[in-house]
């Protein structure tokens, strides 16, 4: 692969416009064809197999109005009156009448058909449904609903319009990510001690996102692919091109600095670091392409589109860099006798003095025992909360509080109760007869049970067999219970059966929203363990060693129990939620742990190889166990922290957010990778192997001779390179 590389980097240096000329004109294809044939974003969750999805599916052929997106415009009258008050009951009739008229609208119900009036008599709902998706609903639509509000205000009425026809639906770029980016080029500007470096690395970084979200939009026709996907795919294309580039770059101005031509050192720089890049990437692009497995489409998209990003920016750090190089030329050269030239000249990677890294490095290994233990015990602590780990899909409910459809979620849910947020609809269906008596008997069967506040007469659907029971929980759409309560209706959906003669399916957004959190949960410790065994198997092959791959995967275990337990904490607790501003507290994001997992998984890899392998690299030279890890670790750890502040400001710039998806996606990742980086790689790693000694080397002969030898570093591709360049010298 080094030697494959090498010639990439050399040919992109010499034909530097053609591959410039290549990644402009397939961006400029791609948003042509994303502006052109670019469909809507379709945030719809859906989980094959299940029944509830079963039954959704059913019912959006026999009654697509139950199957769609619905809209509520709430009514509350002023302190002293009720809105049952004749001049009420006139505007609420208007807003019904407006809304009728509506596109796409399949069906209104007011107060007087649904009986959505509060007991005291302030509050009333009318219902507006949609036989569309909320993303095929068209804004003018939505405008028509939210001007029969307008109008109903106007005499004397408070309004709010909510429901799942609300929410977010578009990509969020904006000053929180512009100032992430921000604080990336300054951690570039200051490990590089050059703005023109800073810029080489941020811009085919910033060229490889454009590219890879532009064929992302640009599939949107032909595939659903959700807001979130796009956003996932932004946050890792940015976080990761920038790493990749800031890799590789720093190789080749280390070689400048030490008289290597600059056409050999970006060829020798692609081929050694851009090996390691193509690894680290790799990994990223298979545990996210794993998510595929779970079976679940969204997570599917989400994980292929977020791999995408990835692709390209690995593709971006070993053809664009190397071409804008060729631009550059020598101007990339480390000034001479500055910081950065007596560091990238030295043979150890230092300017004579220990750097704060390099003493950090020495301060865990004098003392290796101690911090094992004192790092263990902090990361355990922190992955302490996430024993109580809860899943869910957000709603309304974590909605920016301001917004109106938060008004209408909190509204609803003071007046009527939390579960009119979240109804479940129970399908009941004969075989050789007429459903309505089957159904009216299933309505009686479903108030004795527990967790229930009211079961709706049932509704015909276009197939006289059927009817449509809508059931009002007691407790939230997010609320263990209410997923409880759809266990209870399946458990006890043979004995209605048996009493009516009918099947009973539950379905309806809450229930699917249920069954997607309940298949994401059962997926977790198997991914878990994929991800763990094909770090072991990866990491043994690099490193040829058995110590650093289970010591790799502990690390990594480590690093997702203390996010999530830091989530669990934050989101779920709400420790410091008022901090933080967050506008609501619950259970966590159901595929947020996969995700967390995937992702975290390939940067952990990154890190480990390319700090380790310098490790490697010094015991090879001198077998001096404890030696090789502070010399080692002293070429690699500068760059090491310079990428990890880079990856946390990024994502972090995406945690101020409004977006109950992407905020704590946004939050675990720099937290991820703050805590992977900074107290496993950098503190549990050199520690580990200062105890381990020379055992940490071993590998077994047999295995040895077994396993492919990978040569990520490009050892090989660096000696051929040494023996070329000695040659001149012995002729003359």
């Amino acid at each position: 692969m080094a030697v494959l590389l090498h010639r990439l980097g050399l040919g992109a240096y010499r034909h530097r416009k053609l591959v410039l000329g290549i990644w402009l004109a397939v961006l400029a294809a791609l948003v042509t064809c994303a502006g052109v044939f670019g469909g809507k974003l379709d945030d719809r969750f859906t989980v094959p197999g299940t029944e509830s999805q079963r039954a959704l599916d059913t019912l959006g052929r026999t009654l697509p109005e139950a199957s769609g997106a619905g809209a509520q415009i709430v009514f509350t009258a002023p302190e002293g009156h009720h809105v049952t008050e004749a001049r009420y009951t006139a505007a609420i009739a208007g807003a019904e009448a407006a809304a009728v008229k509506a596109p796409q609208v399949k069906a209104v119900m007011g107060p007087n058909v649904s009986g959505a009036v509060s007991a005291d008599r302030s509050t009333a709902i009318v219902q507006v449904q949609y036989s569309v998706q909320r993303a095929e609903i068209r804004p003018s639509s939505l405008d028509v609903i939210e001007r029969a509000a307008a109008a109903a205000e106007k005499n004397g009425l408070r309004t709010s319009v909510g429901g799942s026809a609300y929410g977010s639906n578009g990509v969020h770029i904006g000053p929180s990510e512009i100032i992430g980016v921000g604080v990336a080029l300054l951690v570039l500007v200051v490990t590089f001690g050059s703005l023109l470096a800073a810029g080489m690395s941020l811009l085919p970084a910033l060229l490889g996102v454009a590219v890879g979200l532009a064929g992302l939009l640009a599939l949107t026709p032909a595939v659903s692919i959700s807001s979130t996907a796009v956003t996932l795919a932004l946050m890792l294309g940015l976080a990761v091109g920038i790493d990749y580039i800031l890799f590789i770059l720093s190789r080749h101005r280390r070689q400048l600095a030490r008289g290597t031509d600059p056409q050999e050192s970006i060829a020798l720089a692609t081929g050694t670091a851009g090996s390691a890049v193509v690894f680290a990437g790799s990994t990223v692009i298979i545990a996210l392409a794993a998510l595929s497995v779970i079976g679940i489409p969204f997570l599917t998209v989400m994980g292929l589109g977020a791999a995408g990003a990835v692709l390209v920016a690995v593709l971006a750090a070993i053809t664009l860099l190397p071409a804008l190089a060729g631009f550059a030329g020598t101007r990339l050269t480390p000034k001479s006798g500055g910081k950065q030239a007596q560091r990238s000249a030295a043979p150890d990677g230092s300017d004579g003095r220990a750097t704060l890294g390099a003493r950090w490095v020495r301060t865990v290994v004098a003392k290796p025992l101690l911090t094992v233990l004192a790092a263990t015990g902090v990361l355990v602590a922190l992955a302490l909360p996430a024993a109580d780990l809860r899943l869910a899909l957000p709603d309304n409910g974590s909605a920016p509080v301001a917004s109106a459809e938060r008004k209408a979620y909190d509204t609803v849910s003071d007046e009527f109760g939390p579960g009119f947020n979240g109804p479940l609809l129970v399908l009941t269906e004969t075989h050789d007869r007429p459903g309505a008596q089957a159904g009216a008997k299933a309505a009686r069967e479903l108030r004795d049970l527990k967790g229930i506040k009211a079961v709706l007469p049932p509704q015909p659907t276009h197939d006289s067999a059927q009817t449509v029971i809508q059931v009002m929980p007691e407790t939230g759409p997010d609320s263990p219970r209410t997923a409880r309560l759809v266990r209870d209706i399946r458990a006890a959906a043979p004995g209605i059966g048996e009493a009516t003669g009918a099947t009973v399916a539950v379905t309806g957004a809450t229930a699917v929203n249920i069954d997607v959190s309940d298949r994401l949960s059962d997926s977790l410790l198997p991914f878990t363990a994929i991800v763990v065994g094909l770090s072991l198997i990866l990491l043994t092959m690099v490193f040829r060693s058995l110590v650093i791959p289970l010591k790799a995967a502990v690390g990594f275990l480590l690093s997702v129990g203390a996010s999530l337990g830091t989530v669990v904490a934050l989101f779920q607790w709400g420790r410091l939620a008022d901090i933080l501003g967050l506008a609501h507290t619950g259970p966590v994001v159901s595929f947020l742990p996969v995700i967390l997992i995937g992702v975290l998984f390939g940067l952990a890899m990154d890190y480990e190889v390319f700090l380790v392998s310098g490790m490697r690299e010094e015991w090879v030279h001198t077998g001096a166990a404890r030696a090789s890890v502070t010399d080692g670790a002293r070429h690699s750890v500068r760059v090491v922290t310079a990428a990890a502040l880079i990856m946390f400001t990024v994502f972090a710039g995406f945690f101020p957010l409004d977006d109950a998806l992407i905020k704590p996606i946004a939050f675990a990742l720099a937290v991820g990778v703050a805590i992977d980086a900074f107290a496993v790689r950098l503190t549990l790693v050199p520690a580990v192997l200062a105890l381990a000694g020379r055992h940490a080397w071993w590998l077994p002969a047999w295995l040895d001779r077994v396993l492919p030898d990978l040569d990520v570093e490009g050892t090989r591709l660096q000696k051929a390179s040494r023996v070329v360049h000695r040659e001149p010298e012995r002729v003359s």
